[in-house]
């Protein structure tokens, strides 16, 4: 089974380095322009670039969203097509080494098939 839907909300359909965006767009249900004006705020207030973890993640934070570790039983194996299985409701915006992508409803929504990336973090929304 395929988790991965191609999703590119850039209004150009560009695909540069804007993975944060496209992510915290899908997990908050904003548009590309308003999700990349909410992180690049965040970065002014904080001094830090948009791509930075606590620049981007502060924004979930901000809408209810809390990070959490995968836990150590395999942190080298767990894929993002394993948390998928494991988390068929939900949304969530995964953390890779150099990636972030989201995850609603256990499908994976990014510009390319990354499914087969480690996790290394991710972010939930608190009920």
């Amino acid at each position: 089974m395929s988790y991965w839907i191609e999703y590119n909300p850039n209004p150009d359909d560009r695909r540069v380095i804007d993975c944060t965006v496209r992510a915290v767009a899908a997990a908050l249900g904003v548009d590309w322009d308003a999700a990349y004006a909410m992180i690049a705020a965040r970065g002014f207030e904080v001094k830090d670039m948009p791509v930075g973890n606590g620049t981007w993640g502060s924004v979930l934070r901000r809408n209810g969203f809390r990070r959490a570790v995968i836990p150590n039983w395999c942190p080298d194996c767990y894929t993002a097509a394993d948390f998928c299985r494991d988390h068929p409701t939900g949304t969530y915006v995964l953390g890779f080494w150099d990636h972030v992508a989201a995850v609603i409803g256990g499908r994976i929504y990014d510009t390319f098939d990354s499914s087969g990336e480690i996790l290394q973090y991710y972010w939930y929304r608190e009920a």
